[in-house]
C-alpha cells in the first residue's frame, strides 16, 4: 500500500532525485530553518507594538544574509554546520525595530479620487 509496483520507478528517476538534492547545500537548508525559527521567536518574544509577521521574517532573513556576508569576509563567528549563527542572530535582532518601515500591501484596495477615475472602454 503506497508503494509502486516493482520496476515502475526506474533507476534514472532515483538518480535524478539524488542529483537534484546534491545541488542544494545543507547549509542553505539549515539557514532557512534558522530564519524561520528565529523570526517566530522574535515575533513572540521581542516587546514591540503589535505588527505583522512578514516584516519580521524579511528583516530576520536580511540579518542572516548579513551574517553570511560577515562569515564570507572572514570575521570570527559561531557556526552551526555551514550556517553562520552568532552574527546573523545579532544582525537580525538589531534590525527588528525597522520592521515598521517595511512596506506592506494594504488590505483594502484604494478608492480612486473624484474626477480622476480611469476612462471606461
Amino acid at each position: 500500500m503506497g508503494r509502486c509496483p516493482e520496476g515502475a520507478e526506474g533507476p534514472s528517476d532515483e538518480g535524478a532525485k539524488d542529483q537534484l538534492l546534491s545541488l542544494i547545500p545543507p547549509g542553505l537548508i539549515v539557514a532557512a530553518l534558522l530564519v524561520l525559527i528565529t523570526s517566530q521567536l522574535f515575533f513572540a518574544v521581542v516587546p514591540y507594538r503589535r505588527r505583522s509577521y512578514i516584516p519580521i521574517l524579511v528583516l530576520t532573513a536580511l540579518g542572516f544574509g548579513l551574517g553570511q556576508v560577515w562569515d564570507y569576509i572572514g570575521l570570527p563567528s559561531w557556526r552551526l554546520g555551514q550556517a553562520n549563527l552568532l552574527p546573523a542572530v545579532l544582525f537580525a535582532l538589531f534590525l527588528q525595530p525597522l520592521a515598521r518601515f517595511v512596506p506592506r500591501p494594504g488590505s483594502q484596495p484604494k478608492e480612486p479620487q473624484p474626477g480622476k477615475s480611469p476612462p471606461r472602454t
